[in-house]
């Protein structure tokens, strides 16, 4: 199955700063910009698949942690780990997220 749309927020954070994402999406490409925390980046009820992500971290949390996450890719599997605003996914091969996996780790 698909993933269409993501919201990622931090919780019981000890720093100041956040988390935003931007996502590329079938027949769009990529989002407008980064979203920040509690925003939607993908689409609602339009079935189109969300096929990469790229996610960071701002302010303090990003001078304290690292976020480290990985997509499950139709017809691939997991992809190897990516850190700090790096490309998980795929652009141009019309294959679909299926899962997303996301840790923060400290400096």
């Amino acid at each position: 199955k698909r993933l269409e749309g993501i919201d990622i927020e931090l919780v019981n954070q000890k720093y100041s700063g956040s988390i935003e994402y931007t996502t590329h999406v079938q027949s769009y490409g990529w989002s407008q910009g980064w979203i920040g925390a509690g925003g939607v980046a993908g689409t609602m009820g339009q079935s189109k698949r969300l096929e990469a992500i790229k996610i960071q971290l701002t302010g303090d949390m990003a001078n304290h942690y690292n976020v480290l996450y990985r997509v499950h890719i139709q017809g691939i599997g997991w992809q190897d780990w990516k850190s700090n605003g790096d490309l998980a996914g795929t652009e141009g091969q019309s294959r679909r997220l299926e899962a997303i996996q996301i840790k923060l780790v400290e400096k």
